[in-house]
């Protein structure tokens, strides 16, 4: 089996996924984690996984997130769960949001089921939230923050 290698688009997709975390911060999500699945997925480059509060914070989010993409022309390929407020799921190509009520991202486990994937270091965004306005400051000139990552 040949082994994956997607890293000629990693800059784009990495860049998104970290918009996107960025974005669930500045929200309030809880435990915003980026997994990178580019070399042991075939279906995307990177999860962007958090919790909300309640089933109205993961609707919230969702809702913030897919819009705040949506107005820099960047649309979901699929989503679902939103009405139910459990685990919403946005899917944008290259990079996928998942959005767990607490209970339901213990019981579905990602962060185990893909623990090889390493992980992205997002301290700075629970530091000091980059905030909506430079969030599509970046996503309008294709840089992203300065982090340590």
């Amino acid at each position: 089996m040949r082994q994956l290698n997607k890293t000629y688009r990693n800059k784009e997709s990495r860049e998104l996924a970290i918009a996107a975390a960025r974005l669930a911060v500045d929200a309030k999500a809880e435990e915003v984690v980026v997994l990178d699945v580019r070399n042991i997925s075939s279906f995307t480059d990177f999860f962007v996984v958090m919790n909300g509060r309640s089933t109205r914070h993961v609707q919230g989010l969702a809702e913030t997130i897919e819009g705040e993409l949506r107005s820099k022309r960047i649309n979901t390929t699929h989503s679902e769960g939103l009405k139910e407020g459990q685990w919403v799921l946005l899917d944008f190509g290259e990079i996928v949001v998942h959005i767990f009520y607490a209970e339901a991202r213990r019981f579905y486990d990602l962060e185990g089921l893909w623990h090889d994937a390493p992980r992205l270091e997002l301290d700075c965004l629970n530091e000091e939230s980059a905030g909506h306005e430079e969030v599509r400051t970046m996503l309008d000139e294709g840089k992203e923050r300065q982090c340590d990552m």
